[in-house]
Formats: C-alpha cells, structure tokens, sequence
C-alpha cells in the first residue's frame, strides 16, 4: 500500500537528538566514509558486520572485555561466534547505575503502586543472590519463575544473571500443564510463584497450582512463594520445599552485587517457542547476544536515553518482557504493569503514561486496535506530552490502526512498529527515529540484520509477498536448544528451507519507501492477540476428552488479528452442542491457558493429513482462507480439504 504524504515526519531537532544520528556520525569516521541516510547506513551494518557490532559495543558503553576477535565463522548459519574472546556479565551491564534515582516504578491493576531507586534494585539482587548462592546455585543451573511482570520478577532475573545460572519464566494464568510442559524440560533446581495475582478485577490465588507444578518438578530442591495477596506465608506452607521469599531472604543483608565474568555466548535465557507437533521447544538465548541486540535496538532504534520512562506492555510469558527489563542497560527507567490493560476500562494505560510522564510507550496492536473500537480518544482525554514514541507489535497494525494512533492518541509521535519473534529474542524490522512513518508500514530492517524476502525458489523479490529470511549471521541467533545435542531441531526449525539462510516463517513485503509489511505467519503456529502458541499444546488439552476422537486446529486471519479455530472430530452419536463447547473450552484454559481457548469450535468428520499421517494444519488454514493448497499430492485423504472449505460460523 503506498501514500504518497507520511503520517510522521521527524523534525530537525528530533533528528538531531537521537542516539541514531550520533552513532551514524561515528560509523561514517570508522569506515571512512560519509552515510547520508539510513539506507548507506544500514547497508554498511550488513556489509561489515565486524567494524559495525564492534562500534555498537563501544557506542553503548558495554562493561566487559571485548577481546581481539570480533566475528569467527560468520559465514555460516548455524555455526558462526560474535566476541569469541569476551567476557561479560549481563547483570551487570544492567545494573552499571546506582544512587536514589528510580530504577523501576510497578503499577498493578489492585492499585498497589511501588517504586525502586537503582540502589534499592541492587539491594534486593544482592539479598537473592546470597540466597540463590546458598541453595547452592552456580554456573549453568536453570531458575524457573511463574511470575507476574513485578519489581522481584525483574530482581530475580538479574540476580541469577549474575552468577551465571539461566532464567526462564512463564506467567501466572497458564495452567497446570503449560508450565509443566516449559519447565518440566529444563530441570530447574529453584521455582518461584506469586501467592496469586490481579486480573480483570479479580484475585486469582494460584498456591494450589504452585503445589501441583512443584510435586511434578523433582529437580526443583527449593520453591519461594513471592507475596503479592498478602498470602504468601500460608502459601508456602501447605507446598513441601517451600518458603515465603521475605522469610527466605530474612538472614541476609544487602551488600556489593558480585557478578560471574562469563563468555559472550554463555546462557542467560530459556524461552519458548511452540510449532505444530510436541511440547514447547526450549530455545536457549546467549547474555551477550541478549545485552548487544538489545542495546541496539533501543538505543538506536527506540532512541532510548538515561532517565527515560520506558514501558511495555507484556507479560513474564512473552519476550517482550526480556526486551523490556534489558531497557536498564540503557539507565532507563522501567515501567511496569501487571493486570488487564482494560480494567476498569481502557484508559489505564494512558493512566499509567500521564502519571509518570512515560517516553516510550509499548503496546499490542490488538491493544490499539481495541482502544480504537472502543471508541476512545486519548488525544483528548490525557497528556502524553512527554511520549516520544509508540510501539506495537504481536501482530501486523493495520492502516486504520496507524491512522489512529495520529487522530486519536497523539500526533507529534514516532510509531513504531515492530517484528521480530522469541526465536530471535528481537526485531528484524522495526522503527527508525530519523525517517519518515508510512501508513500501514514498518519502517525498515534492523542495523546489522540481513532482512531480505524471498519467493519459494529462494529468489529476492520486491512489491510481492514471500518468505521473511535473514541471509547473514547475528548475535541473537539462539545458542541452540535445550536437549538438542545434535542440533537437528534446531536446524530443522530454520534452516531447512533454505541452506544457511534463516527462515523466519513470516509472510513479508517490501513496499516501496524501503519499509516492510508482514502479513502474518507462513507456518502452522497461532498468533492470537500477538501471543505465538502451538496447536499441540491445545491438542494435548482436547484429545484427552473421550468425546473427541481428534482435532485440527489453526489461526484465521480476523478483524486485524488472529482467532484460534479449533476442529473437532467426535466419537460415534455424540454432538457439538453449547454444553460440550464450553467444557471444551474450559479444558483448554485450565490445562494450557487463557489464551490458547479458540474463538470457534467446528465439528468436522475427517482430518486431512500426510501419506506418512501427520496432520496438514497449513492445507486447512489455505482452504479457510481461500488460498492454493501446495503439496496436496503428498496428502492421503486430498478430498477431506474440501469439508473445511467457506464453513458458515467461520464467515462471521
């Protein structure tokens, strides 16, 4: 879609205050040559991957030791290594500010409100670094937490950074299951949860899940129950190896935050990451991948400063909580949330901006597309005079949305509108403050990232959809997965597409301004409300009922988003009815969680799958949407496709 006037168009003394134009002025000097745009740039960033990672270090002020090699191996995909020779620790690039200034400010939907100076922040990841040490913690061992988005989930993170153990979390609404099939892989040797949480205007106390998950750990030598309801001391003691985390760090006193001088790659994060068969992958993140991609990105693409007021809207179960909590490294300040961003109504948020003279504002585009439709117009109801910048991403923000963002919310603003993924812990394409915003168009590739678009036959293209690959090594390509010695499922997962190309598993396009639009996923995994969720996780729910006999399930393009639309095919005389639809439902929000539960439930009677019987979710998803099935000779049962084909309750 092309307009020919943008929406935005920075000024000259935006262009001149960013961290972008400063950082270009110092590439332009090290390579000897003047960049006029961000075009030159960019292409500079890909070109010589060394001379531009190596400036990113340096112009971000990464604590650590560099070392001689900055790039080994970097033609290939899997296989090449940033900083061969570095050290760091990536709690300590974190926490490199100290004094009375405030480090995190929480907000929860309860209205419980909390502040943490820098100093405070660094007292807390003192005391639970004493406690992690002396539960005997070290170097590698993996710390498990079902957590709300709240100052001691951030703490924790950091304090087991700092020695060199890896973090993982989920948040507290995912069911029984859902956590076991994340952590149950990872062998965590702690696990900590809240005494409950806030939503909707509810409390939700979770001690009996905690104590389900915690009996089905056996890794797990030690549970701390965070107090958030005022409930934690009972909590803990009906679960066995458990205690309440304040009585737990009774015994020790704050003092100097000792940090582990680790390798570049070593691992700092397990996230999650769902396809169409098995339990969740478990991909393995390195601290200083983590620490330089991320630093880039807000630095020079958010255009993040010491003192800003940054916020995201997200929760301990998605990356953006990773990408947010990194934002300290920055000497920004954290906002955080915890709670429905639509309670009471949809004006919390902007609450929360006004109060505390938010910068940068991070949100869903199912978020904003909701404010829109609910007819709200924040531009005329709050002052966001100090917001610099809105972000979105979880799904593609469609024109009107863009449009609106101007119209109703602010109009002096830089959107930005991001795409990346849990794979990457990152964007491949996302804002850039010094060049125009377009409507319905994400501005461009991130420095240092090979973006391209290819057809099915591995060629460039341009003005037409196709693949959203990656073509040169980067330093948040995962370090691999967990439990995959041999790095079959990682390869599997990226590569095999296209040789040493990364397959990133989006439909994208160029448009003609140098930008990019994603039209969603080319793979089978859901992407409702902007949250990536594989089907068998919904799979390992449903077919656990005697009344289905199987299911199919896939993500329909819907009114800017995605909706969850799960197929069943029943046993002999039993009926899709409202009765079995709800308990159907319910399994699924118990046993996985809230937002895997579909918007439709279809009964059907045959699944198409593959000559060696998998099931072919992309077949269906091209019949819902009336696209080419490709492939269909390598379908058994070719003439089931047709059952799912312009079905009345998927039309509305």
């Amino acid at each position: 879609m092309t307009v020919e006037t943008p929406l935005w168009v920075p000024s000259a003394e935006q262009i001149a205050e960013a961290p972008l134009t400063a950082f270009m002025t110092e590439a332009s000097e090290r390579a000897g040559q003047e960049f006029s745009s961000y075009g030159d740039l960019h292409a500079w960033s890909i070109e010589d991957r060394e001379a531009f990672w190596d400036l990113v270090w340096d112009f971000c002020g990464v604590t650590g030791d560099k070392g001689g090699r900055v790039l080994v191996d970097g033609d290939k995909m899997p296989g090449a290594s940033f900083f061969a020779d570095a050290t760091l620790n990536f709690a300590e690039n974190l926490l490199r500010r100290s004094g009375n200034a405030e480090a995190i400010v929480f907000r929860g939907e309860d209205k419980v409100e909390r502040r943490l100076s820098w100093d405070e922040l660094a007292a807390l990841v003192s005391r639970l670094q004493q406690l992690f040490v002396s539960l005997g913690i070290s170097k590698g061992d993996r710390i498990a937490a079902m957590m709300p988005n709240m100052p001691e989930t951030v703490a924790a993170m950091l304090a087991t950074a700092s020695i060199g153990a890896v973090w993982s979390s989920c948040s507290p609404d995912f069911g029984e299951q859902g956590v076991l099939d994340r952590f149950g892989q990872i062998e965590p040797k702690i696990f900590i949860a809240p005494d409950g949480y806030w939503y909707g205007g509810k409390h939700i106390e979770v001690g009996q899940k905690i104590a389900a998950v915690a009996d089905k750990l056996p890794s797990v030598a030690k549970v701390l129950v965070v107090d958030y309801l005022g409930t934690s001391g009972d909590v803990a003691a009906g679960i066995a190896k458990a205690d309440a985390l304040e009585e737990a760090l009774a015994p020790f006193v704050a003092k100097p935050v000792t940090f582990e001088q680790l390798p570049f790659s070593h691992p700092l994060y397990i996230l999650f990451s769902s396809g169409t068969t098995g339990i969740p992958k478990c991909i393995v993140h390195s601290a200083g991948g983590a620490l330089l991609q991320h630093l880039k990105e807000h630095r020079l693409h958010s255009g993040l400063k010491a003192g800003d007021r940054f916020f995201y809207f997200t929760t301990c179960g998605w990356m953006m909580w990773n990408w947010l909590v990194s934002g300290l490294a920055s000497e920004a300040t954290l906002l955080l949330y915890d709670g429905s961003p639509f309670h009471p109504d949809g004006n919390v948020l902007f609450d929360f901006a006004q109060a505390e003279g938010m910068t940068y504002f991070g949100t869903s585009a199912k978020f904003i597309d909701s404010v829109r439709k609910a007819g709200l117009r924040p531009i005329a109801s709050h002052d966001l005079s100090t917001v610099r910048t809105i972000s979105s991403t979880g799904s593609p923000l469609s024109p009107e949305d863009f449009q609106f963002v101007y119209d109703g919310i602010k109009r002096d603003i830089h959107l930005a509108s991001i795409s990346g993924g849990t794979d990457i812990m990152g964007c491949f394409v996302l804002g850039v403050p010094t060049e125009p915003v377009w409507v319905g168009e994400i501005q461009g590739p991130g420095l240092g990232m090979a973006v391209d678009v290819w057809d099915d036959n591995g060629h460039p293209v341009r003005g037409e959809k196709g693949e959203l690959v990656c073509t040169k090594a980067f330093p948040t390509m995962p370090i691999g997965f967990w439990n995959d010695a041999d790095g079959k499922k990682y390869h599997a997962a990226y590569f095999e597409r296209f040789d040493n190309i990364w397959c990133h598993g989006d439909f994208a396009e160029w448009t003609a301004h140098g930008g990019m639009v994603i039209h969603g996923r080319s793979d089978a995994t859901l992407n409702p409300g902007g949250v990536r969720i594989g089907t068998a996780e919904i799979y390992n729910q449903v077919e656990q009922m005697p009344e289905i006999l199987e299911a199919i399930c896939i993500g329909q393009d819907w009114d800017d988003d995605v909706r969850v639309v799960l197929f069943v095919r029943l046993a002999t005389d039993i009926v899709l009815d409202e009765e079995l639809e709800k308990r159907i439902r319910t399994k699924i929000r118990t046993g996985a969680s809230p937002r895997h539960v579909p918007a439709r439930i279809v009964a059907i009677t045959d699944i198409p799958r593959t000559k060696s019987g998998k099931i072919t979710e992309l077949a269906v998803r091209d019949i819902v949407h009336h696209r080419a099935v490709k492939n269909k000779e390598a379908l058994a049962n070719p003439e089931a496709l047709e059952l799912y084909r312009d079905i009345p309750a998927l039309q509305k």
